[in-house]
């Protein structure tokens, strides 16, 4: 069976995805998408998690950096938009690779780098990502040289660690990090811009694509709920969330009602596999129950079976009750 230019791009990008140990969501840009949010608050869209930042005439703030390409693309912005301002304040949301595998392109230009101090901890146990190999002799004319690779730069971890709450004032906007328990992981943290009324989800918020759930890392899906619902009741009803993840064509900040909406879907995986756990089925054949979930038929069926597969760790909690 021959496949169209479009399937054969989307099973390669499943392909490498599952090669770096998750999903790729859409395709990236080539080049980085800055979008202004609210009141000097703003996304940045190339591959890897959704980036947040500030750039106001007293300071800038960035919220993940992606991978190094992209954070360099990233950093280019920020500097063009702040006449080569550094940034006062580089915060991550959680150690997964694509939300912080850029921090090295910010070494010397960011002041601060906060993080929860479990995020601290999973990112400094992290394995390094290989350098790229050596290219052999020239045996063909320079210009017909593949371009060499960039090396990987140093891991740039946190020099602000906090456990409930970390804050800091940059000009007029207030900027609040909030830790709720374990939930995608065990140190996700919320970033709130108090003024702009824009709150960073990291990856606590995926905009319909089936999310990564990180057991290994300390996820609880049921503490996510309730972290969900904690963070929609403390914000205003006309908040704007950013979030960590969306699926192709679909935009990556919302409202309180898409956050509630993902905790609908994360409540009913549990419930899901509750069912068919009392109903005396086998771990195998509720792992092989792919197909889309009844009333969350937008999210599609379920992706392969894994160690971070919500269906998977669902099962796990269900049964071990942890």
């Amino acid at each position: 069976m021959s496949l169209s230019r479009r399937d054969f791009v989307a099973a390669s990008a499943a392909t490498l995805g599952a090669m770096l140990g998750g999903p790729l969501y859409g395709l990236a840009p080539q080049q980085g998408v800055f979008t202004l949010v609210r009141r000097n608050v703003g996304t940045f869209t190339m591959r890897g998690g959704t980036v947040g930042w500030l750039v106001n005439p007293r300071g800038v703030a960035v919220v993940d950096t992606q991978f190094p390409a992209e954070a360099r693309a990233l950093l280019a912005g920020l500097q063009e938009r702040s006449r080569n301002r550094g940034v006062d304040v580089l915060l991550n949301t959680h150690h997964h690779g694509d939300h912080t595998g850029g921090n090295g392109v910010f070494r010397g230009v960011a002041r601060r780098v906060v993080a929860h101090g479990m995020a601290d901890q999973h990112m400094r146990r992290a394995p390094r990502p290989p350098q790229p190999a050596q290219q052999p002799p020239a045996q063909q004319p320079p210009a017909q040289q593949p371009p060499a690779q960039a090396p990987a730069p140093e891991p740039l971890y946190p020099n602000m660690t906090f456990t409930h709450t970390w804050s800091t004032q940059l000009g007029d906007e207030r900027i609040v990090a909030r830790h709720h328990g374990r939930a995608h992981t065990s140190g996700d943290a919320v970033i709130t811009f108090e003024r702009a009324n824009v709150v960073h989800m990291g990856d606590l918020a995926f905009h319909r694509p089936h999310p990564v759930v990180d057991r290994a890392a300390g996820a609880s899906m049921r503490n996510w709920m309730r972290t969900l619902e904690h963070v929609a009741s403390a914000h205003a009803r006309d908040t704007v969330y950013i979030f960590g993840h969306a699926g192709e064509g679909l935009p990556v900040t919302g409202s309180s009602a898409d956050l509630l909406r993902f905790r609908d879907y994360l409540g009913a995986v549990l419930a899901f596999v509750e069912r068919h756990v009392a109903a005396g089925r086998s771990r195998e054949e509720i792992l092989g129950m792919r197909a889309p979930l009844a009333g969350f038929e937008a999210w599609g069926p379920f992706g392969q079976a894994g160690p971070r597969d919500p269906l998977t760790v669902a099962y796990e909690e269900v049964t071990t009750g942890a």
